[in-house]
């Protein structure tokens, strides 16, 4: 990567933290600034805005920009719960399963296989539908189903690693096996898997998102963007904010984070090549 190249792939990287710090702000601060509580009627459904109601008032009567402030928090704790979970259970089973190998290995890749045969959505609602809708239960599911991307990459980068000198070295001395895998093997594998952090939590965002507008994440009369689209899509074409406000939030949210995670890999994944070279 040239100079020029490097400064560009750092300003993408600040532009994604701010964008993704300003929507942060939005979804947990948010609820500090809005004029009215998410569940106050104000006005007669789909009012026009006005300066009681900014954005107007959603299917219900209630102020469509207050539920916007305050619907993010929601999105926000559950997405990264989800990909915070699935991040360290996969990483933890990948790199046992890359350094002992042979029949935990087998059984690792075996029922990773097993949540493959399952489209996430459908594994989700399946669950969900039989054990009840808890946004608690979702984030966990959630998190089952980014499993499997999680391990493989572990896993594969893992294997690498643990073939190199320092990891023989640390064997033949008696480094016990917990202590060469967390202190030898895993600060090797941190870039992969900090960048397979954001795309998570960028995918995590629309899929939980996608599954409360299907009715199956935060149930009324508490306020979610994606349940928002769904409660004000009747009204679409009386008054759109209700429906178009919380599709922007979703989309901003998803869109920063993937700038993050994009640039943040590029830059890492340079950085990572320039060492190998100086080796």
């Amino acid at each position: 990567m040239t100079r020029s190249e490097h400064r560009g792939t750092a300003r993408h990287v600040w532009i994604g933290i701010g964008a993704t710090a300003v929507m942060l702000a939005l979804a947990l601060l948010g609820p500090l600034f809005a004029p009215h509580h998410p569940s106050d009627v104000i006005a007669p459904p789909y009012s026009s805005p006005s300066g009681q109601s900014l954005l107007g008032t959603d299917y219900l009567g209630q102020d469509t920009f207050s539920r916007i402030l305050w619907g993010g928090s929601s999105v926000v704790w559950m997405s990264v719960t989800a990909t915070a979970i699935a991040i360290v259970i996969g990483a933890i089973l990948g790199l046992i399963s890359a350094y002992i190998g042979g029949k935990l290995d087998a059984l690792v890749l075996w029922l990773n296989d097993i949540l493959l045969a399952f489209p996430l959505i459908v594994f989700v609602i399946l669950f969900l539908s039989m054990l009840g809708r808890n946004p608690l239960l979702l984030v966990v599911l959630v998190a089952f189903g980014w499993l499997p991307s999680v391990v493989r990459l572990t896993r594969s980068v893992a294997l690498e690693a643990i073939h190199q000198e320092y990891v023989a070295s640390a064997e033949i001395i008696g480094t016990p096996r917990w202590r060469i895998l967390v202190g030898e093997i895993l600060p090797n594998i941190t870039t992969p898997l900090i960048v397979q952090t954001g795309a998570l939590l960028t995918w995590s965002i629309g899929v939980i998102a996608g599954l409360s507008f299907l009715g199956f994440g935060i149930q009324p009369p508490n306020a979610d963007w994606g349940l928002m689209v769904n409660e004000n899509r009747s009204g679409l074409m009386i008054l759109p904010w209700g429906t178009i406000g919380p599709i922007v939030c979703i989309a901003a949210f998803a869109l920063a984070t993937n700038t993050l995670a994009d640039a943040l890999g590029r830059l890492l994944g340079a950085r990572h090549t320039g060492h190998k070279a100086d080796r």
